[in-house]
């Protein structure tokens, strides 16, 4: 194991469980529950504290273009000089979320290893398609290859996300890869929770009512209403990154804990990373919830440093 969790990491996870079990779970198959959600976000973006701010990263707004597309993204920039970019894609199923919801985490980042974050306001579905998030990624990231010398003076780029975040990332280095160009300048990918079989893995199926955080019976039910699915297949390799050749692309960081029903889906993506790409790691923290590296504890603490620390290393390449 890379990271020493001790028992004091362990009782910290265990309290953060034990709140989490009295919470609601998430149903976002449910627009009331997702359009809940997303107004209490938009309150806060707009009467909330500017967090990036707060610890000394500006921050910009901006509309970029690449492909022939245009995609909106929050920058987040420390000051001095840059040793890399990292695209960051939030979380929320697919369904909820925003480019300035993990401020914190990403300024953070930014200033513990001299990084410019570029979060990625990518459409959500069901409201457009799954093409379309991925789209919107694809063209962030390739906005980043093409104009990463002029606008951050750097050219090193890595990759990442949490959730459906390491979904959409996963999906698109495939895209970068695919497309070739600049791709050498991808230097790793740091891939979190990520749900990579959209088909549904056994733990998946299996998930039940005592889930934390997320609603095991209804989790794969807001698929049922994604446009976008090729051929209606959820397995298609274009959206289902376990089941696309992963040769070819660059270090790949998994990090899922053992209480998360997609510990499965990062385990066999780890996995097949590492028979294909021949360079990947694991991390696996002993019973952490989905979503643990939000929470304010010494295990999140320990866990982000280490991905922070790991990014750091693919971009001194």
């Amino acid at each position: 194991m890379p990271i020493a969790f001790d028992d004091t990491d362990l009782a910290a996870t265990r309290k953060a469980n034990e709140f989490l079990a009295r919470m609601p779970r998430l149903r976002l198959q449910s627009a009331i529950h997702r359009n809940l959600i997303q107004g209490l976000m938009a309150f806060g973006n707009r009467f909330g504290p500017d967090l990036a701010a707060r610890a000394g990263v500006s921050t910009e707004e901006r509309t970029v273009t690449a492909l022939g597309r245009t995609a909106r993204v929050r920058i987040l920039r420390p000051p001095g000089p840059l040793h890399g970019v990292h695209v960051h894609i939030h979380g929320g199923g697919w369904t909820i979320g925003n480019a300035r919801m993990d401020d914190a985490m990403n300024a953070r980042l930014a200033l513990s290893i001299h990084v410019a974050v570029v979060s990625v306001e990518y459409r959500l579905i069901p409201a457009f398609a799954f093409t379309d998030s991925i789209d919107d990624c694809e063209t962030a990231a390739r906005w980043v290859l093409d104009s990463g010398r002029e606008v951050f003076g750097v050219e090193r780029m890595t990759i990442g996300g949490e959730s459906a975040g390491g979904h959409l990332a996963a999906a698109t280095i495939l895209r970068l890869r695919d497309a070739g160009a600049h791709f050498d300048r991808v230097k790793g990918a740091a891939l979190i929770y990520g749900c990579y079989d959209l088909g549904g893995t056994e733990m998946r199926r299996r998930a039940g009512r005592e889930t934390l955080v997320l609603h095991g019976p209804t989790m794969s039910r807001i698929l049922n209403k994604a446009r976008g699915i090729p051929d209606g297949d959820r397995r298609h390799p274009s959206i289902s990154p376990l089941y696309n050749p992963l040769a070819g692309l660059p270090p790949a960081l998994f990090v899922c804990g053992t209480c998360d029903p997609l510990q499965e889906d990062t385990e066999l993506m780890y996995a097949k990373w590492v028979r294909e790409a021949h360079n990947a790691e694991l991390v696996i923290v002993p019973e952490a919830a989905h979503g643990f590296n939000k929470q304010a504890n010494s295990t999140a603490d320990k866990t982000n440093a280490y991905i922070a620390a790991w990014i750091g290393r693919q971009l001194a390449y």
